[in-house]
């Protein structure tokens, strides 16, 4: 883990539940279940795949043996403990009914309840805070998107705060989803959009009017389209950045290739996340690292960054108020 960021406090608005894994738990749990799962993973232990496409199907195999409330428990506990150890205070996880009850909403209660029993034991322990973001996975089609935003609905509150949409950004197209999106909005849930990876500034564009999304996952397509990086900056559309994952999965060549500096000098406002850290080889400090390196980022850029990321969480105002307050630097 790098070192240089460590104490800094940390706001994370863009971390897949089941894709912050670690490696090991997830072989753990296949040896309790008697379940095979070698194929997925790399001689030295990380999770193998090639691309994007073998990455989700990698992914989808790994949450096969995520069977219970009582596993969902452990691995929230697993995932908040690691990102608390790299200075995270307040992080924002994608969870999804497909793969916690298949869609069902009572076996979604269950699910949820022993979710937020960890989150509640992290926050104790550990001083991190968790909120949710119901997601519908888009390459499941929008007929199956229906079942997760009832399951937001009927359980927003205190912990799930948010729904969006992740999976094949290539499938479908955003208005196919808006029914899911209206029925999100009706109960009161921030709203975001993976878009703007694999499908171009057009799938931002799309999102921002057919789902009338505050937050953008990724979007950092964005950049090719420059009135499009205009209009971001005019509303205010939060960009949920992950540059390690986009450099893993060869969407940009490296750190100085990746264009968060430039929408940022462009007044878009970034935040910076880690997507699926395991599968991707990094953690918040390797990404902020990373960052330093590319652009003489400092201390004082990545604490703008973390407050700008505060002020768009799905969060209740005093739990915003109570994140602004610890980034502050002590006096």
């Amino acid at each position: 883990m790098s070192s240089e960021f460590q104490a800094l406090p940390k706001v994370e608005l863009h971390l897949h539940l089941e894709g912050a894994a670690p490696p090991a738990f997830i072989r753990g749990l296949a040896a309790e279940k008697g379940v095979d799962l070698s194929r997925i993973f790399t001689e030295t232990g990380g999770y193998r795949f090639d691309g994007f496409t073998e990455f989700l199907r990698i992914y989808e195999a790994a949450c096969t043996v995520l069977r219970s409330p009582e596993d969902f428990r452990r691995l929230t506990r697993a995932v908040l403990a690691q990102s608390a150890e790299a200075g995270v205070i307040y992080t924002e996880t994608f969870l999804s009914p497909d793969f916690c009850g298949g869609g069902d909403l009572g076996a979604w209660r269950d699910y949820l309840a022993a979710i937020e029993d960890a989150a509640a034991e992290a926050q104790a322990q550990d001083g991190i805070t968790l909120r949710g973001i119901v997601t519908c996975i888009r390459h499941f089609g929008p007929d199956r998107a229906r079942a997760p935003a009832i399951c937001a609905a009927e359980t927003a509150g205190d912990v799930i705060t948010g729904f969006g949409i992740a999976g094949d950004e290539t499938v479908g197209r955003p208005r196919d989803y808006a029914w899911a999106f209206d029925c999100a909005r009706e109960a009161g849930l921030g709203l975001t959009a993976h878009a703007g990876e694999w499908g171009g500034p057009a799938s931002v564009r799309d999102a921002l009017a057919d789902l009338r999304v505050t937050r953008i996952g990724h979007g950092v397509r964005a950049i090719e389209d420059p009135a499009l990086v205009a209009q971001l900056a005019e509303t205010g559309t939060v960009l949920e950045v992950c540059p390690g994952s986009n450099i893993a999965l060869g969407l940009y060549k490296g750190w100085a290739a990746h264009p968060v500096a430039r929408l940022r000098e462009a007044g878009v406002n970034v935040t910076l996340s880690t997507d699926d850290p395991p599968f991707f080889h990094t953690d918040i400090n390797r990404e902020y690292a990373g960052l330093a390196r590319a652009f003489d980022w400092t201390a004082e850029d990545f604490t703008a960054i973390n407050r700008t990321a505060a002020e768009a969480a799905f969060c209740d105002p005093a739990t915003r108020a109570r994140i602004l307050q610890r980034l502050e630097p002590p006096a």
